[in-house]
């Protein structure tokens, strides 16, 4: 799928938004649930000692980019669905409540834009529906899209035709995107890991190819800062959400993703064409020549 729409010669062509802690606060606490959930898991369904799962679980995180993939790269066995399912299935998603001016902020874009996520699609649809956030998306990236195995992907592409999730098997690499995360240690992740996910450099770079977009023409929202490293070195333009400082990696900072259209008024300038880049020019002679 190409994502990419023409935008009237406009500076970006392409918004990709993480989407947990970067759509909605973090004080929803779907964060601090999720690692709860977790860290049961660890404990209840692979007999990891109870005093070394706090531990671990923060560790695994740190070093392969997401607990899950670093207990697979441990050769914990265990099914990617059941586990999403025990971890994100029981998330306070009642906390979260419909965000209109975010709605209308996103719809107001010319730019096409799309969610990239470590999260499994399940999850995406709860959390989008809950915000009020659907159809403001032409596509989703999310766990499946980088992780479904070869062999599964034209069964995939049939049951996604529609769902705005990308079809996986459109520009995907020869080999899979995992694979070669699992040959590579440019990152420091350990080279056995066959879960593709942030912030590994490999899966913005898959990112990039399956939604056939250009990074430079392109503007990268999260709220992780490693992810916005990892960001930076794809080729991206690059957001960090929930600073107001610039960290390192970021070409702009967001206090709140609501503060995009003061931070970041160039995005609708495709819009309005060079009338509106004639308003902003006048308006900020007007403000010097008053000072």
């Amino acid at each position: 799928m190409d994502a990419v729409k023409g935008s009237n010669g406009a500076k970006y062509e392409c918004l990709l938004f993480d989407m947990d802690d970067t759509l909605y606060p973090m004080s929803s606490g779907l964060n601090s649930a999720c690692r709860k959930n977790i860290e049961e898991y660890m404990l209840q369904y692979l007999n990891i000692e109870e005093s070394e799962v706090p531990r671990m679980c923060l560790e695994l995180y740190r070093e392969y980019g997401t607990t899950m993939a670093g207990l697979k790269a441990f050769g914990y066995e265990f099914d990617d669905d059941e586990f999403h399912a025990y971890v994100h299935g029981r998330l306070p998603y009642e906390s979260l409540k419909p965000d209109l001016v975010l709605r209308n902020l996103l719809l107001s874009m010319p730019q096409s834009k799309i969610i990239f996520t470590n999260a499994d699609r399940e999850h995406v649809a709860k959390v989008l529906k809950r915000l009020g956030l659907e159809g403001c998306f032409e596509g989703v990236i999310c766990f499946e899209t980088l992780n479904n195995p070869p062999s599964e992907q034209t069964k995939y592409n049939e049951e996604q035709e529609g769902n705005g999730v990308f079809k996986v098997g459109e520009s995907e690499p020869e080999e899979g995107a995992a694979a070669d995360m699992a040959e590579s240690d440019s990152d420091g992740f350990h080279p056995r890991s066959q879960i593709l996910c942030k912030p590994s450099v490999e899966a913005f770079e898959a990112a990039i190819r399956i939604a056939n977009i250009d990074p430079k023409k392109t503007i990268f929202f999260d709220d992780s800062t490693r992810n916005i490293v990892s960001g930076k070195a794809a080729g991206l333009q690059t957001v960090i959400v929930g600073s107001s400082v610039i960290v390192p990696g970021a070409d702009h900072a967001l206090g709140s993703i609501h503060n995009i259209k003061e931070a970041l008024p160039e995005i609708w300038e495709g819009e309005e064409g060079e009338q509106l880049e004639q308003v902003i020019q006048s308006s900020a002679v007007e403000t010097v020549v008053q000072a």
